[in-house]
């Protein structure tokens, strides 16, 4: 992982997202080439370019991806199987052109970027999105869905049916840009959870490894490596990450049942000499 942590320790301007997301795959695909695969992305590009007429707009630049990434190369939404942790590594996201929302963002974020489109990721409510910021407007895209544009309608229908009738905050306030680290640790979430579904606790105790490497501030993953530790009988490590849990968050709300768990561990571990 020194690689990854080495990338993610830039600044966040510095950060490669796409070399980013392939590093969080090699710990499940060791020989994984790299290079080659961002190599893809390049060609993909490649394609859209060869298209384009030398300054053409935005939205023709957005069109012609559309047409290439969704019609042709026919990329898409894997609905049938959403929970596929396949669907969270870039490498089989650009093999098999299936994925969830943020690995086809990923793709769509890194063609654009290479087209000169500033497109930023959107850590929208259930689904995320892609944004375009434009002179006087600003353009919300949906890669899961084929890259259709969405109007402020829509994304207030998406809204409501996440949240309800009763939220009462701007939809701005949900369109704020995404950064790249926040995108990993999104990407690493969605696998843990998928783990942790299908009890494969080795696995998702790799997830948080992961993303504590990226963030290591965040004191609920902290815990929540903790609880993995226990349950693989590593007392020791788990220990360790419940008392700077608790230095962290003293008054959390299950900071009692941490303490519980300490405690038990305590009368059940030998000590060492």
């Amino acid at each position: 992982m020194e690689r990854l942590k080495q990338l993610v320790n830039r600044p966040e301007e510095a950060i490669n997202l796409a070399e980013a997301a392939l590093l969080l795959a090699e710990e499940e695909y060791p020989h994984l080439d790299i290079d080659a695969y961002l190599r893809r992305l390049d060609d993909l590009s490649g394609n859209v370019r060869a298209r384009l007429s030398p300054g053409a707009p935005p939205e023709k630049i957005i069109a012609t991806m559309n047409q290439l990434l969704f019609e042709e190369e026919r990329f898409a939404g894997n609905a049938k199987l959403y929970y596929d942790p396949r669907n969270s590594f870039l490498n089989e996201v650009l093999d098999r052109r299936l994925g969830i929302p943020i690995t086809l963002s990923i793709v769509y974020m890194e063609v654009g970027r290479r087209l000169g489109l500033s497109l930023e990721g959107v850590s929208f409510p259930g689904h995320f999105l892609v944004k375009l910021e434009l002179e006087h407007s600003k353009v919300v895209l949906d890669p899961y869905s084929g890259g259709i544009s969405l109007s402020e309608q829509e994304l207030s229908n998406r809204l409501h049916q996440f949240h309800g009738n009763q939220l009462n905050v701007p939809l701005d306030r949900f369109l704020a840009s995404a950064g790249k680290k926040e995108i990993l640790v999104r990407m690493l979430l969605n696998l843990k959870a998928v783990y942790l579904h299908t009890e494969d606790y080795t696995r998702a105790l790799s997830a948080v490894d992961r993303i504590l490497l990226i963030r290591p501030d965040l004191p609920e993953e902290l815990r929540d490596r903790g609880l993995l530790y226990e349950h693989l009988e590593c007392a020791q490590s788990a220990l360790q990450d419940y008392r700077r849990y608790l230095e962290l968050e003293p008054d959390a709300p299950d900071a009692g049942d941490i303490r519980s768990r300490m405690i038990k561990i305590g009368r059940t571990t030998p000590a060492l000499h």
